[in-house]
């Protein structure tokens, strides 16, 4: 198949933009790039798709995705932190069911691949467990417990919709933040060592590498004051012996720079004193920094996902961006949750990106378009440790891409076809995407999901996980609705 006549944008070693270009898909994998021309006559007879006045992108990656929390969309809005973890989205999140997590699932990938995602990192995916099966004994428990919840299901949604997904499985062993009662979890989201390291491995066993490799089973850690350091040890070292990567929150607000100062230690000389920080790790937020943090990221090649709407949203400070891309560390682009950010769309999260450094540091010149249009393709690529097969448009790479149409009133006209992505498109401008060679959205319409029945199915489930966690009158409007 060709796609010709496209504007592309490579996002190669030169940064190459071709004008009235192709691309020849052959199974799989990107078989040529060129001219549309050229490749047209050179594969004469190749069935071709004609896409005249759209910009075609790598696929976008996010680096930091909450799944389940897309099923909260809405439900703790304008809140302090405490009051929206604890008081919200803990006490929700403890009254998913498995059915639950599947349609949060399926909806997150569905608004991801809609709006040209094409690879995400899940951050901390759970076996439920309910109070009253505490005392189940763990052989038995973690069978029951990995179909309870989310692990098998977010795969399953993974392996049908197309896209690719690198997933961590929670790890921890504090049922609280920093053992002060204030942050304590919801009871049906606690897991001890044995459920949540032993299911970690349990899954990676089952699911690494499956659906033609376009699944990822990673270690996703508790933000430190959640895990014992014995336990973040004993991970390290398994993440090192079988090779598995690791995401972790970090340094993402005050209290947590509180608790590094409490156990003497910086953010990443903690990480470091555990074993935390390598290029296999990708480490989220990173807002309260100093310098000798970001020289010791520089260091050890460890990855940093910023999150610019859920800091802003949450009033949790700004990630020192300028100066992580100064001491050269590699940092990539997420979304966060549904319920602080509200979509999971990465090309508003873009926008967003470039314009809120300029803000703060006074200087328009400081992020740019084409720096961002890097974070949510190969940089996000070179964390997740796949830039050898995805980031960007080049022979030999998955045939991952978007075609974004042009061909709208409040994207025309445009000059720079790097600007106009990133300070114009939002994801309702995505026409067309294929994953891994696989057509998945075809005239903006998923082909791999019945969407009507998948926002159905979230709505069904999030008003009624709401109703069984009690907060149903907690969650109307301020302003009288009759």
């Amino acid at each position: 198949m060709l796609y010709a006549h496209a504007t592309l944008l490579t996002v190669n070693s030169t940064r190459e933009i071709i004008s009235d270009g192709a691309i020849l898909v052959r199974e799989n994998l990107i078989a040529d790039i060129g001219k549309a021309d050229v490749l047209i006559e050179k594969y004469a007879g190749e069935e071709v798709v004609d896409l005249t006045r759209r910009i075609m992108i790598p696929g976008l990656i996010s680096t930091h995705v909450h799944t389940a929390q897309t099923l909260l969309r809405g439900a703790a809005d304008d809140l302090e932190l405490v009051g929206w973890l604890c008081e919200r989205i803990w006490v929700l999140q403890g009254n998913f069911t498995p059915e639950d997590g599947y349609a949060a699932a399926r909806i997150s990938i569905a608004e991801m691949l809609k709006s040209g995602t094409t690879c995400f990192l899940e951050s901390m995916v759970i076996f439920h467990i309910c109070p009253s099966e505490a005392s189940l004994a763990y052989s038995d428990a973690l069978i029951q417990f990995a179909d309870r919840y989310g692990f098998d299901g977010l795969c399953r949604a993974v392996e049908e919709s197309g896209i690719r997904g690198c997933l961590g499985k929670i790890v921890m062993d504090i049922a609280s933040y920093a053992k002060d009662p204030k942050w304590g979890m919801h009871p049906g989201l606690v897991e001890d060592r044995e459920t949540s390291l032993g299911g970690a491995l349990k899954m990676h066993e089952k699911w690494d590498k499956k659906a033609n490799d376009r699944i990822r089973v990673w270690f996703g850690a508790r933000t430190p004051g959640g895990v014992t350091n014995e336990l973040y040890k004993e991970m390290t070292g398994l993440s090192k012996e079988k090779n598995i990567p690791i995401t972790m929150h970090c340094a993402e607000v005050r209290a947590d720079r509180t608790f590094f100062e409490s156990v003497n230690h910086t953010p990443m000389s903690y990480c470091s004193s555990v074993g935390l920080l390598g290029p296999k790790t990708v480490l989220v937020h990173m807002v309260h920094l100093d310098d000798s943090d970001i020289a010791k990221l520089a260091e050890t090649g460890t990855h940093v996902a910023h999150c610019p709407t859920s800091n802003a949203k949450l009033a949790s400070g700004i990630c020192r961006l300028p100066e992580l891309f100064k001491a050269g560390v590699n940092v990539g682009l997420g979304t966060d949750g549904a319920p602080c950010n509200n979509t999971n769309d990465m090309l508003q999260e873009m926008k967003l990106a470039a314009i809120i450094h300029k803000a703060k540091s006074y200087d328009p010149t400081l992020i740019s378009a084409e720096q961002v249009l890097e974070m949510a393709t190969i940089n996000g690529a070179k964390a997740l440790g796949l830039d050898h097969v995805i980031g960007s448009l080049e022979v030999g790479k998955k045939a991952d891409f978007v075609a974004i149409d042009m061909r709208h009133v409040h994207l025309q006209p445009y000059y720079s076809p790097v600007s106009a992505v990133v300070y114009s498109v939002t994801g309702r401008d995505v026409e067309l995407v294929v994953v891994d060679g696989r057509e998945v959205v075809v005239g903006g319409k998923l082909r791999t999901m019945d969407e009507e029945q998948v926002w159905r199915e979230a709505e069904l489930r999030g008003h009624a996980i709401v109703e069984r966690a009690g907060l149903t009158r907690t969650l109307q409007p301020a302003w009288p609705m009759t």
